[in-house]
């Protein structure tokens, strides 16, 4: 494709201006620890995370514009560059790394170390970093016209309206001390209960919800279509398949339930939440892995395709200038970064991955990451299908592994690692094509971008396992509080190949479920997470959806009002998750020192109290929403 030089960025390449800068980096590097950790507890409690970018993005412009008194565009994109890192990397992390703690918990293994998680996500991170690079004049700079990268895009949109930056950043700031709040009202002092529910004993179907600003903000995000699948697989389990179970086996046990315990007395004792816990979740697991396989399956000719191209492109030579726009970091330096990574994961003792798997991550690594960059490019972050990649290479690598004979924990816990750094480096390199088209529209300097990336990558790498950590210390994964979902599933995929005693039966019928929803042109992961998570976070999380429906449905209302109120509903909400993210971490730290707020005891305003409460954060929202005056 001809490259297309009529392109003009909004800061011309002549213009030398303040970007990689103290207060850049400081910034930056706070907010990819921040959002890193807030997408954490998020991801690790719903199986979704979201993106920093835009966020991060208002928050600079309102510290540099409006505290700081400068003028800098570039300087506020170098912030978000950095701190959009963190929730990318901490997205990689939490959809594996969480299963060598649940295996270490059932005295399989040792607990990972703090060095082994934060090399595993620093060498991921890097390389997903510099496997990009290569590929940035063939695919922001050649392909500008035809892969339009949207959130990249979107976030330029957001700086390039610099004007209302102080504003926007108040949205931000105000969802993330109300949620604040709200979460320290359930989880600090827990005078309102955390779940609402209505148990129908008779039929043994179960209904609720979770009193939680992030599941609002959540659905809010994604949209009614998204939330609403969640929901109807939460509905399917919980409604249909529960009391099935129940109908037709009361009298009876089914593996994985304790032999001798009967599903009656199962149910008897922990309600529809046991019989999800022993049986459904199985089944949600099986549609899963065969969604996030099917979704690799049908981007297949667009992998080809776009890896082809992408090599293509790259073929045809870089483009030798001496503009400031055009200087990427040096080749060799690239070069001797991914040699220095992969040797890091094959010799340092406390990564546990072989010379196999080193060769694994380095094909699989370059692959994914050339596909997530462009795929991006095409459909968009949240389209992405870096599950079913991660599934792929956790197929592939256990396989291999186990065909070597390491058919033990050591060959489950390398096949992790493994799957950790392919699922980091897609993740990062996803983000860093969004960057990168966010600088060139804004006429940033690739070479400080993409040191910009390493640098939030390093810093987020370097927190991201405390954070795991400390949520399994003061929770535990695979609980109530934080299920760790996709981490989970890896596990039972992991030890289903390596010969456990998994429910295939179970799980096969989440297989068949997932491919008859295919036929029907049914989206199945969102469904499949509905049926694998409890439906007290999807009916939250469809509350969220419905509130967006309802403020994008509007009549009599122009576009453009529309448009703003539902990106300021957006910033709201995405300060929601971050303020409950941040205060979960904070709680998750007074929980392990020992200190205990509670005052259910003297002080429980019950279910009202939670229906009140639900009512006041959807208030809330559209307070800075639909009903956010604006300034003239």
């Amino acid at each position: 494709m001809k490259e297309n030089k009529e392109f003009k960025p909004y800061i011309p390449a002549e213009k030398i201006t303040t970007e990689f800068t103290v207060t850049s980096i400081i910034l930056g590097i706070i907010l990819a620890i921040i959002f890193g950790a807030a997408n954490a507890y998020l991801g690790l409690r719903v199986g979704m995370t979201v993106s920093a970018s835009i966020p991060a993005a208002v928050i600079s412009m309102g510290v540099i514009r409006v505290i700081m008194k400068k003028n800098s565009i570039l300087e506020s994109n170098m912030v978000q560059t950095i701190g959009s890192a963190g929730e990318s990397l901490a997205a990689g992390a939490i959809f594996t790394m969480p299963a060598l703690f649940l295996w270490a918990e059932e005295g399989l293994c040792g607990m990972p170390s703090l060095v082994e998680i934060t090399l595993i996500a620093l060498c991921g991170g890097i390389l997903g970093v510099l496997f990009m690079i290569p590929l940035r004049n063939a695919l922001i700079v050649k392909e500008h016209a035809t892969l339009l990268y949207p959130e990249g895009t979107a976030c330029a949109d957001v700086l390039l309206a610099g004007e209302e930056g102080g504003a926007n950043a108040s949205t931000v700031f105000s969802g993330m001390g109300l949620a604040a709040i709200f979460k320290l009202l359930v989880d600090g002092i827990k005078v309102i209960p955390a779940d609402v529910s209505a148990a129908f004993k008779s039929f043994k179907g179960e209904l609720g919800m979770e009193v939680y600003p992030a599941l609002l903000g959540v659905g809010y995000i994604v949209g009614p279509q998204v939330a609403s699948y969640m929901f109807v697989g939460s509905l399917v389990g919980w409604m249909v398949i529960i009391p099935l179970i129940c109908l037709f086996g009361a009298n009876t046990w089914m593996y994985p339930a304790d032999v001798g315990v009967t599903i009656g007395q199962l149910y008897a004792d922990g309600g529809a939440s046991a019989i999800w816990g022993s049986y459904v979740r199985y089944i949600g697991a099986g549609a899963i892995a065969t969604g996030g396989i099917i979704s690799l399956i049908k981007s297949l000719p667009l992998i080809i395709t776009t890896f082809r191209d992408s090599m293509k492109s790259m073929r045809g030579g870089r483009t030798v200038s001496d503009k400031r726009t055009d200087q990427d970091l040096p080749m060799n330096i690239v070069l001797i970064g991914i040699v220095v990574m992969i040797l890091a994961i094959w010799l340092v003792p406390a990564i546990p991955v072989n010379l196999l798997g080193a060769v694994i991550i380095v094909v699989f690594g370059f692959f994914f990451a050339t596909v997530s960059s462009r795929m991006v490019g095409l459909i968009g972050s949240s389209n992405n299908p870096v599950s079913g990649m991660a599934i792929a290479t956790l197929l592939i690598a256990t396989i291999a592994i186990k065909a070597s004979g390491d058919t033990g924990i050591s060959g489950m816990t390398g096949a992790i690692a493994i799957g950790s750094v392919i699922c980091i480096v897609a993740a990062i390199a996803g983000d860093t094509s969004q960057d990168l088209k966010t600088g060139f529209l804004l006429g940033a300097t690739p070479k400080r971008q993409q040191i910009g990336e390493l640098v939030g990558v390093v810093a987020a790498g370097l927190a991201i396992g405390g954070v795991l950590y400390l949520l399994n210390t003061a929770y535990g994964y695979g609980g109530a509080e934080v299920p760790a979902p996709q981490a989970t599933l890896m596990k039972m995929i992991v030890e289903g190949i390596m010969g456990g005693d998994l429910p295939w039966n179970l799980v096969f019928i989440g297989v068949f479920l997932a491919l008859g929803l295919e036929i029907l042109r049914i989206p199945v992961m969102p469904f499949a997470i509905g049926l694998y998570l409890p439906i007290y976070l999807n009916a939250t999380i469809m509350i969220g959806g419905v509130v967006r429906m309802l403020m994008d449905g509007r009549k009599n209302v122009d576009e453009k009002t529309k448009e703003r109120q539902s990106t300021d509903g957006t910033l709201y909400c995405a300060g929601m998750i971050a303020g409950e993210g941040l205060v979960g971490i904070i709680l998750a730290i007074l929980t392990v020192v020992g200190l205990n707020m509670d005052l259910s005891g003297s002080v429980n305003l019950g279910n009202i109290g939670g229906v009140v409460l639900m009512i006041v954060m959807i208030l809330s929202l559209l307070k800075f929403s639909l009903w956010k005056k604006q300034k003239n």
